[in-house]
């Protein structure tokens, strides 16, 4: 797969099916554009898409806004899938104030686009004035296929981002993962810790993610670590640990079932499957160690019964 990250100075000479939007999670309603678009690559044209590197929503609405998926996991979700061409546009004042038809006139252009494919609910340009119903009106002068999808339901209610985000912050990684189509994700580098689950006999791997990185709630958690191209079990703590970190920094902490190595440096993917209990301060570093233990024992029942 082909990035262009951070640039507005791209350009694909090939003909391109294009599909447009935030792409938050990358969840099963965003599968559906992606198949819309793997589709249009077996009659010949490269699967392209395009979103922003800051989902417009942070710098409009909330300085506060967490992203189901940083940009390096986009990389990640959208090379598993064969997408040809991933462009992750800077959204500054100049993109954010484009009037929508300026806008499709420079995505065709730039992008060779032949088909475009969006969400019913699609909105892009200046003040959110684009949408699908513009994007029909704009096709034949542009010379291009339009492809829209409805939303995906899920009980009843549409499968939307904020939809992922509530499941998420509830802790409910079961509804999440059913929402996303994959289990929800976090993909970091390996980092030195205090090095203490070592000296107990657990050792742990540490990773450190970005800001604006939306976490589940503080608390431990059966998960899986794909390392290479080997998956093992995994229990998980996400918080500060205040048994022994005197700080507030949150951080994502792992240790890995049979597996032994030096993984420091390394970029990792931990994928969150179950909730197992909230994170706690002990009396004792005993302590720690027999519910570190206990924790072990509830993740390896958990993936027994699946």
């Amino acid at each position: 797969m082909i990035c262009f990250n951070d640039t507005k100075d791209f350009y694909i000479e090939e003909p391109t099916a294009l599909s447009l939007g935030k792409f938050d999670g990358v969840h099963r309603g965003h599968e559906a554009l992606i198949a819309q678009l793997l589709q249009k690559q077996k009659q010949g044209l490269k699967a392209a898409v395009f979103t922003f590197d800051i989902p417009p929503k942070k710098l409009t609405e909330n300085n506060n806004y967490r992203v189901l998926s940083t940009n390096l996991e986009k990389i990640d979700i959208f090379q598993q899938h064969g997408i040809d061409y991933f462009l992750q546009c800077p959204f500054t004042k100049d993109v954010m104030c484009m009037e929508p038809e300026a806008f499709v006139d420079w995505i065709v252009t730039r992008l060779h686009v032949k088909c475009i494919v969006v969400g019913s609910d699609f909105h892009f340009g200046h003040e959110r004035k684009g949408n699908h119903v513009v994007l029909a009106n704009l096709a034949e002068h542009y010379g291009y296929e339009l492809i829209v999808v409805d939303k995906l339901k899920y009980k009843g209610r549409d499968i939307s981002s904020s939809f992922v985000r509530e499941e998420i912050i509830r802790g409910s990684m079961e509804t999440a993962n059913e929402l996303l189509g994959y289990p929800f994700f976090v993909k970091s580098e390996v980092i030195h810790g205090r090095k203490l689950g070592r000296q107990l006999g657990i050792p742990t791997i540490n990773m450190e993610l970005p800001a604006e990185k939306l976490l589940p709630p503080k608390g431990v958690y059966a998960t899986m670590v794909q390392i290479g191209q080997v998956c093992y079990a995994g229990v998980t703590n996400v918080g500060c640990k205040p048994t022994v970190n005197p700080t507030n920094k949150v951080g994502v902490e792992t240790h890995i079932l049979d597996y032994e190595g030096d993984l420091y440096g390394r970029t990792l993917k931990v994928s969150f499957l179950h909730f197992i209990r909230p994170e706690k301060k002990f009396v004792s570093i005993d302590d720690l160690k027999k519910q570190m233990e206990r924790d072990i024992l509830s993740c390896c029942s958990y993936l027994a019964e699946k």
